[in-house]
């Protein structure tokens, strides 16, 4: 685990585009070179670079989010790092607050993700939005080194985001049924999940992220959006 969490502080931390233009258009891509203020690099000299699992999520450009994610050990189901992997997991998905967050999207590159829909949350759905997707409420779930199975392989289109990629959103086609098996949670049990609709989108979604895939990777490019594009108008 320790060897993981070192791997991911490099693959979340990773080094700039090779040869790209400093000036211009590459600014505005990320391409440029990042200056630190005073008081942050004050600060980064004093406490160290952050440690994963780290408090935010990672966003989109970080390589931890290109990675395959590593299978968690035998000898390290149910030990007390996997524990602390799962507590920040749950404290990031309340925090997000989002419905699924994956180990690699806190700097981990380990096969461990977690999901919640909480009634109050689903209730904020359009209800003509539930019944199409079959939005229904499901307590927090985690599971390592997860396996999927396909049970439907009807491809139904519906909204996604994800909070590695804030401040956007677009539809994605996924299956409509699937199960999880072959995983265990934090206390090393083992996890059968099977789910539908909506439920099912979200373990499909945090499955790509343990393969280094995100929903850009699988969307419909035409309906991509920024979610304040109205906002950003008036």
């Amino acid at each position: 685990m320790a060897a993981a969490l070192a791997a991911g502080r490099r693959l979340a931390v990773g080094r700039g585009r090779p040869g790209a233009p400093g000036r211009g258009c590459g600014d505005a891509a990320g391409w440029g070179e990042r200056e630190r203020s005073y008081w942050r690099a004050l600060r980064r000299r004093v406490l160290g670079p952050p440690a994963p699992p780290f408090a935010a999520p990672c966003q989109v450009g970080a390589p931890v989010l290109r990675a395959a994610a590593a299978a968690v050990a035998p000898e390290k189901l149910g030990g007390p790092e996997l524990r602390e992997l799962a507590a920040a997991l749950a404290a990031g998905l309340r925090s997000g607050p989002c419905l699924g967050l994956s180990a690699p999207q806190l700097g981990v590159p380990l096969r461990v993700f977690a999901a919640e829909l909480p009634p109050d949350r689903c209730s904020r759905y359009p209800p003509a939005l539930r019944r199409a997707h079959c939005i229904e409420p499901f307590p927090l779930r985690l599971l390592v080194n997860p396996v999927l199975r396909v049970l439907d392989a009807h491809l139904v289109t519906g909204p996604e985001g994800c909070v590695s990629l804030k401040g956007f959103s677009a539809y994605v086609p996924r299956h409509w049924a699937v199960h999880v098996s072959a995983g265990v949670d934090e206390h090393g049990e083992p996890v059968s999940w099977e789910a539908t609709g909506w439920a099912a989108r979200i373990i499909q979604h945090e499955m790509d992220h343990l393969d280094g895939i995100l929903y850009i990777d699988r969307m419909d490019t035409r309906t991509f959006t920024n979610v304040s594009w109205m906002e950003l108008l008036d």
